[in-house]
């Protein structure tokens, strides 16, 4: 059994909940997620089964769509409706939908993220959200993210007993992107403190809704032996990468791992290619970091 399931997560349970889950299912332990949901977010969740875990992080690189909601004039611990209140402030009724607007176009484009506290970035060899939990703050990467579209799509709703404004928005981005922070930027940069009150993954690379099964389909596809006709292709993965066919003296190099010189038909290579031999994908090679003039394998298919 070997291919990319998309998965459809449901709230309530982690995605280690689900591989677990998932080995049980299919009677297999070569099962992985490919990119941490929260607990409380559902949504689309591709999980790579047998010779396909070795595509995983090529899975986790691809760009997701979210669709959420932003309330403004409370924070919390943890930037989501999980954590415990930490700061208030009253939301002024004459809030604007052109201010609202013109804030969320103001972070599409590369920016500046620190991850939250409460999350699995790795600090010294442990997990931010090991270190909230015993009321620790470190200092935290800061990462580069790219944001692609970012809207609302409601209008806002004002909660006068608590004062404060809701509304639901739409967002596609980079890989490492925390939605959860991009909410209390927004907050920030409207002037209010703001966590993601709610929050479903969309997309996930070329994977939607309309392609995910819940677990208990799952698990009937597996009870009437129809689950490989939810099976993804591992091939499908890199349908967006350029291929190179390699000759027999080409192939005696790349087998082996060969660093090459970036010259015949790696001349114009400036970022991964995938190479096939009789027709089948066996390496992907990119431009060395190091060695100017060179390319070097990134990961190889061999098995």
């Amino acid at each position: 059994m070997d291919g990319i399931l998309p998965l459809w997560k449901e709230r309530g349970m982690t995605s280690h909940d689900c591989v677990f889950k998932l080995r049980k299912i299919l009677k297999t332990k070569k099962v992985g997620h490919t990119g941490t949901l929260d607990p409380e977010v559902d949504g689309v969740l591709p999980i790579c089964i047998g010779k396909a875990t070795k595509v995983v992080e090529f899975l986790t690189d691809t760009d997701k769509a979210y669709e959420g909601e932003i309330t403004i004039g409370v924070a919390t611990t943890t930037e989501d409706s999980q954590g415990e209140t930490i700061a208030k402030a009253p939301v002024a009724q004459d809030l604007s939908l052109a201010e609202i607007d013109a804030a969320m176009e103001a972070m599409v484009g590369e920016s500046i993220q620190v991850p939250p506290m409460y999350s699995a970035v790795k600090v010294n060899g442990k997990r931010l959200y090991e270190y909230a939990r015993k009321g620790l703050t470190v200092e935290r990467p800061q990462r580069s993210i790219h944001v692609m579209s970012f809207e609302r799509i409601s209008e806002p709703v004002y909660h006068a007993e608590e004062q404060t404004m809701s509304w639901s928005f739409r967002v596609t981005c980079g890989k490492g992107t925390y939605v959860r922070t991009l909410a209390v930027d927004l907050g920030a940069s409207l002037g209010y403190p703001a966590y993601m009150s709610s929050l479903t993954r969309t997309m996930s690379g070329s994977f939607t809704k309309d392609d995910c099964l819940t677990l208990q389909q799952v698990a009937e596809a597996m009870a009437n032996n129809e689950i490989d006709a939810h099976l993804k292709p591992i091939d499908s993965v890199f349908e967006a990468y350029h291929q190179i066919a390699l000759d027999d003296e080409l192939w005696d190099k790349v087998k082996n791992g060969a660093v090459l010189p970036k010259e015949g038909p790696f001349e114009t290579m400036d970022a991964p290619v995938l190479f096939t031999y009789q027709g089948k994908i066996v390496a992907m090679y990119e431009p060395h970091p190091t060695k100017s003039g060179f390319i070097k394998p990134r990961k190889m298919f061999l098995s």
